[in-house]
């Protein structure tokens, strides 16, 4: 197994915590909504985004499970470039955005709307991938004067659809139990990527993130929603303590066997 090492993050009240058999917990306080609450592993702190350290071909494996089926906000492991930046939650140490590259299992609680397709879904228990094209941050960052057209529905539904034809995407909806412990594996090679649940490959896709990308698990009570009528509409959601725990975590580079 290739060395690797996760640093926790989380905010007051949340916690990270390493428990017997080689477990980890996750846990995100109770609070109202108004206050982001997080709780994450990753490998990637303090790095620039050409510094992150995966790329493929490359497979992760692990065992977890929640303490609720449904969990308001959104919780998940996998591949990313963190791409939003600025500290607006999702992980965001970096000066400038990006647009999003990744390749994980994501579960989302309603409102959450996380698709750029109108043909794909949303929320729920997913496995998806964003490929975005290597435009630098500094290039985007004057697209950030547009962002007032959001406010205007016809405007937003436009730049949606544009927004999907710059970024490719595929998701297919997960029938598991999240609850329950299961085996996730996610292999990742430049032109595809494969997702298995528990020894069987549930899908794969041909849209496959460009790298690097760093690793990261987390738990947090945020909500993000661009629905195809163009509603944009992001904030935190009051919720419970909740929890997901991991174990038996490999992240091996190669090709898979």
């Amino acid at each position: 197994m290739h060395a690797f090492q996760l640093t926790p993050r989380s905010t007051p009240g949340s916690q990270v915590s390493e428990q017997e058999n080689n477990t980890h917990q996750l846990t995100i306080s109770a609070g109202p909504a108004g206050e982001y609450r997080l709780a994450q592993l990753d490998d990637y702190q303090h790095l620039s985004r050409a510094q992150f350290p995966w790329r493929p071909p490359l497979t992760i494996a692990l065992e977890a499970r929640a303490s609720r089926s449904e969990i308001p906000g959104t919780w998940g492991f996998g591949l990313w470039n963190d791409p939003f930046g600025i500290k607006l939650g999702f992980g965001g140490e970096h000066l400038l955005p990006a647009l999003p590259n990744a390749a994980w299992f994501f579960f989302a609680s309603p409102p959450n709307h996380l698709s750029l397709s109108d043909r794909l879904p949303g929320r729920g228990a997913l496995a998806a991938t964003f490929r975005a094209p290597p435009i630098p941050a500094w290039v985007l960052a004057p697209g950030l004067l547009a962002l007032p057209l959001l406010r205007i529905r016809p405007a937003a539904r436009m730049l949606r659809k544009l927004a999907s034809m710059v970024i490719p995407q595929d998701a297919v909806q997960l029938d598991i139990d999240p609850t329950s412990w299961h085996r996730y594996r996610l292999d990742w090679d430049k032109t595809q990527v494969a997702f298995s649940v528990d020894g069987s490959q549930i899908y794969s896709t041909h849209i496959t993130p460009r790298g690097p990308l760093g690793f990261v698990l987390w738990i947090d009570n945020q909500f993000a929603a661009w629905s195809p009528d163009g509603r944009l509409n992001y904030g935190t959601l009051p919720s419970e303590s909740h929890s997901i725990e991991l174990k038996d975590l490999v992240i091996q580079p190669g090709a898979p066997e």
